[in-house]
């Protein structure tokens, strides 16, 4: 009776402790110490961004914040900061809410809030088969978001999922890798939901190679059709293509291909299959590496088929697509201003013994015995030592400290030892 007593008060003081366990909070950790960074910013860095289906409002992301700002520009307001990194905004079709990518659950997620980055909402909850890259199906039910795998090599590999934009659930399974080294990713939706364009390295081997040659093709543009389930390739070739984004109508696609050392942006008609690059002055796309998040930050269409709206050297930049095929866009810089603040975590530092004031030598090199046989020379950490031969206790040769010494030979009576030297300014 005693013992199950003992038991009962035990399992209870365990489920108390359990209970009293506070939940990890990304955004408010405990343990650290925190300093608050505040700053303002005209441009930034691989800025992912999206525009209203009325094109009036922008949101972007930055330094793992989202904001919106009017599509003419300005100072920008934050829709969602903290310590999560959360990017990849996208508007729903009625432009009341707007999909990103947030690790504030642990890991990268698909997450939902309001337009005005209230009632955000954990969609997915992979913990580690990870999503990101969510674009919204034509409905606003439904959204395709890349979800991740990895191998025993490194960054791994991606595949499409369907998911219920309220009620998120397991998914459902679009496309299926082949193999878990060549990555997919950057879905876009046709208008009437039926095709989903997503990019895929194809480059030959298959898996993941360092010296890939961004002017052959290794990414293509593919299509996955959602009533036959099945995948076509749309477009690649010399300097490949990636970050597909079909227009609002869905006659064009635009994405980004590698021309030289530049690369560009370029259109497709889908009926005429016909291509041809209308700017030049994006920043450099990732072809060559890993792509987890996409080879290219995402842009938009903006309403009638005729501007799109893309980051390119540290703007955010207009693109007002030419009359003349063969021509290229006229670029409008929409100027930002952004007030940053953010949470940074102060470095952990500990007090470390480098080295001791003394210590036993126990490489030693270059011995070399005297021609009587009673004395040894030898290098050790920099400098020669001399011994008497078998028990004496080593002893410096020189007294000098401007350079290193090396390389002792007796001479043949034994009364004169060469040497080399080296210092670092004055050499050898």
């Amino acid at each position: 009776m005693k013992k199950m007593l003992w038991l009962i008060l035990l399992v209870c003081h365990v489920s108390v402790k359990a209970q009293d366990k506070p939940k990890w909070d990304v955004n408010a950790p405990t343990g650290l110490d925190y300093d608050s960074v505040r700053f303002e910013v005209t441009e930034g860095t691989w800025l992912n961004l999206d525009v209203s289906p009325d094109g009036k409002t922008l949101v972007f992301d930055m330094l793992g914040d989202i904001y919106a700002l009017p599509i003419t520009g300005g100072r920008a307001t934050c829709l969602r900061r903290g310590i999560a990194w959360e990017v990849q905004p996208r508007f729903s079709p009625d432009g009341k809410r707007i999909l990103f990518t947030s690790d504030a659950g642990g890991g990268d997620n698909i997450w939902v809030m309001q337009a005005d980055g209230s009632n955000p909402k954990q969609i997915t909850k992979e913990t580690f088969q990870l999503l990101n890259n969510a674009t919204w199906m034509p409905d606003g039910k439904y959204f395709v978001a890349r979800k991740h795998f990895t191998s025993g090599r490194s960054l791994g590999a991606g595949e499409m999922w369907l998911y219920h934009a309220d009620a998120g659930g397991k998914g459902q399974q679009l496309t299926k890798r082949k193999n878990d080294q060549q990555d997919v990713n950057e879905p876009t939706v046709s208008p009437d939901g039926r095709y989903i364009y997503f990019s895929e390295d194809m480059y030959p081997g298959g898996f993941f190679q360092y010296n890939k040659d961004p002017n052959d093709q290794i990414f293509v543009i593919r299509r996955y059709d959602r009533e036959t389930g099945k995948i076509d390739n749309i477009t690649g070739g010399g300097g490949g293509a990636c970050r597909p984004q079909i227009s609002r109508s869905g006659k064009l696609l635009a994405f980004i291909r590698r021309v030289g050392v530049r690369s560009c942006l370029f259109l497709r008609n889908l009926d005429t299959a016909e291509e041809w690059m209308v700017y030049d002055r994006l920043d450099k796309d990732q072809q060559e590496a890993w792509t987890i998040f996409g080879v290219y930050p995402g842009f938009a269409w903006l309403p009638g088929d005729q501007e799109i709206v893309i980051w390119a050297g540290g703007q955010i930049q207009k693109l007002t697509l030419p009359k003349n095929w063969g021509s290229l866009c006229t670029a409008q810089t929409i100027p930002i201003q952004v007030s940053v603040d953010m949470q940074l975590a102060q470095t952990v530092r500990s007090q470390q013994q480098v080295h001791q004031d003394k210590f036993t030598a126990k490489a030693l090199r270059h011995l070399r015995v005297s021609p009587n046989n009673k004395q040894a020379v030898f290098h050790a950490v920099g400098y020669l030592y001399i011994k008497d031969l078998p028990n004496g206790t080593p002893r410096r040769l020189t007294a000098q400290t401007d350079y290193f010494e090396f390389e002792p030979a007796w001479s043949p009576d034994g009364k004169t030892i060469a040497y080399t030297t080296w210092n670092d300014t004055a050499t050898g």
